[in-house]
C-alpha cells in the first residue's frame, strides 16, 4: 500500500504546487499588463503646464496654503522630467524642485533654495521624506514608471458606481518608503482612482484619491484634485490643479539645474 499510495501523494502535491505557481505568475503578468496599458494610454502628451494650490491640514485642523506652478516634459523611451516652482507664500517663493525620472536606476532630484541661493541635490535615500512639509513624499510627485515596480493582480471591485481593477505594486528600489501600493484602476479608462500606500513594516500609511477627471486633447485624462490622507499622522494634503495646458511647447532648457536659479 505504501509504495502505491506515496507516489500519488507526491504527484498530487506537485500538481497543487504547480497550479499555485501558475496562478501567481498569471497574477503578476495580469498586473504588469494593466500597468503597461495605463502607461500606453497616457503617452504622447509631450509637455504639460498646470497651476497648483496645495493646502496642508494638520492633525488639529490648522491649515496652510501654498501656490506653485508645475511643468512636465515627456521623454521618449525613458521617464519624465518634472519642474515645480513655488510662488506663494513669501517664505517659499522662488523655491524650485526639479526631477529626472528614469525607467531603471535611481532618479535625480534637486531643490533650489533661494535663501541660500544654491541648488541642493536630494539623496536617493531621502526621497521617502515629505515634499515641502506635505503628506506627499518626493517619490510620489514624479512619474510612476512601470519598470519601478513589480506587480500582482488582485481582482475586480467597484468604487462608487465605477468598475475597478485592483493591482498591487511593489517598489524595486530598496530606498522607497513603501513596501507596497494598492492601486484602484478605472476599468474603462485605465486611470488611477485611489492608491493605498503601505509603510516598510506593511502597515497602511496613506491613501491618495484622484477627484474630478477631465479629458484633454481628446485623449489624456487629468484629475482636478488630489487628496492624500496620512492615516498614521492624522494629517491631510489637498492639491487643486487648474488651467491645464498639454503640448504647450515648453522649452527643454527649463529642465536643467542651471535654469533653477533663474526661474521665477
Amino acid at each position: 500500500m505504501k509504495l502505491t499510495f506515496k507516489p500519488l501523494l507526491i504527484a498530487s502535491a506537485l500538481a497543487v504546487c504547480s497550479s499555485s505557481l501558475y496562478a501567481m505568475d498569471n497574477q503578476g503578468d495580469r498586473g504588469l499588463q494593466i500597468a503597461t496599458e495605463m502607461e500606453h494610454r497616457d503617452t504622447g502628451w509631450k509637455d504639460q503646464e498646470v497651476n497648483v494650490e496645495m493646502t496642508m491640514f494638520s492633525s488639529t485642523g490648522d491649515k496652510s496654503i501654498r501656490y506653485m506652478r508645475n511643468k512636465a516634459l515627456e521623454v521618449e523611451n525613458n521617464g519624465d522630467k518634472t519642474l515645480v516652482i513655488f510662488d506663494q507664500p513669501a517664505d517659499v517663493s522662488g523655491t524650485a524642485f526639479l526631477s529626472f525620472t528614469y525607467k531603471e536606476g535611481s532618479d535625480d532630484q534637486w531643490l533650489f533654495l533661494p535663501a541660500l541661493n544654491r541648488v541642493k541635490r536630494i539623496a536617493s535615500d531621502n526621497k521617502s521624506g515629505p515634499f515641502m512639509g506635505s503628506d506627499f513624499a518626493y517619490e510620489d510627485i514624479t512619474s510612476q514608471e512601470v519598470e519601478k515596480y513589480t506587480y500582482k493582480y488582485i481582482g475586480e471591485d467597484t468604487l462608487g458606481e465605477r468598475a475597478m481593477l485592483q493591482i498591487e505594486r511593489y517598489p524595486v528600489s530598496e530606498t522607497s518608503g513603501y513596501s507596497k501600493q494598492v492601486v484602484w484602476v478605472d476599468a474603462e479608462h485605465y486611470i488611477s482612482q485611489k492608491i493605498d500606500y503601505y509603510d516598510r513594516k506593511g502597515s497602511l500609511l496613506k491613501t491618495q484619491e484622484f477627484v474630478d477627471y477631465k479629458l484633454y486633447n481628446n485623449k489624456f485624462w487629468r484629475a482636478d484634485k488630489l487628496v492624500m490622507v496620512n492615516h498614521q499622522k492624522k494629517t491631510r494634503t489637498e492639491i487643486e490643479l487648474k488651467d491645464y495646458a498639454l503640448s504647450a511647447g515648453i522649452p527643454v532648457t527649463n529642465f536643467s539645474t542651471r535654469a533653477l536659479t533663474r526661474l521665477r
